[in-house]
């Protein structure tokens, strides 16, 4: 025990301030912080290489995955253009068999992975949009969706290395047709000898 002087005894043990060997106020609050948000990153990680691993190697078979698939084969490959958000639109599985979305200023024709972006798919959300936010953030809602065009500014540098990280995944699987055109931006006119060349290199 020990008077520190306010009239009241305290034992070595009691008290905000630490007893004697034990750890200062709030450095336990710290390191569980800590600890949650490193549990938390993994996490997200995890989640992430499971989804890609999913994009993959997922099962082909299924409810009318076959004939999605058969879908998707018969369309012809896509000319390249670009695209206002409006136009990207349009191409959402519904109202066109042909789905594409956009990651990082960048459009995919993903048709033929219709079992996962097509209506009923886990990620039809993303179809005729721009994907972007969802992908860096692992959000599947209408919140990570932007009705106006998206600069992704406000993203940090984790997420934004994961909007990079995705748009390759995006080019080693699917056909690049275009890109995402800003507001005001005109679109590039295309030849047929770009035109024909693969599709998913970059400008």
């Amino acid at each position: 025990m020990a008077d520190h002087g306010d009239g009241r005894l305290r034992t070595e043990g009691s008290g905000g301030g630490g007893g004697a060997g034990g750890p200062p106020a709030g450095v336990g609050a710290l390191v569980l912080g800590g600890e949650m948000l490193l549990a938390l990153s993994l996490l997200a990680l995890v989640l992430l290489a499971a989804y890609r691993l999913y994009l993959r190697w997922g099962t082909r078979s299924g409810p009318g995955g076959a004939a999605r698939e058969g879908q998707a084969a018969a369309l012809p490959r896509m000319k390249r253009r670009d695209f206002s958000l409006e136009q990207l639109r349009e191409f959402n599985g519904a109202r066109n068999p042909r789905i594409l979305l956009a990651v990082n200023g960048k459009v995919f024709d993903v048709t033929k992975g219709s079992k996962f972006y097509g209506p009923d798919g886990p990620y039809g959300i993303f179809a005729g949009r721009d994907a972007s936010r969802g992908l860096a953030t692992f959000r599947l809602d209408k919140d990570a969706l932007r009705d106006e065009y998206d600069d992704l500014s406000d993203l940090n540098a984790v997420q934004m290395e994961s909007v990079r990280e995705w748009e390759m995944q995006f080019k080693e699987k699917y056909d690049y047709v275009g890109r995402l055109l800003k507001p005001g931006e005109e679109p590039s006119e295309y030849t047929d000898e770009e035109d024909t060349k693969d599709h998913t290199k970059q400008e």
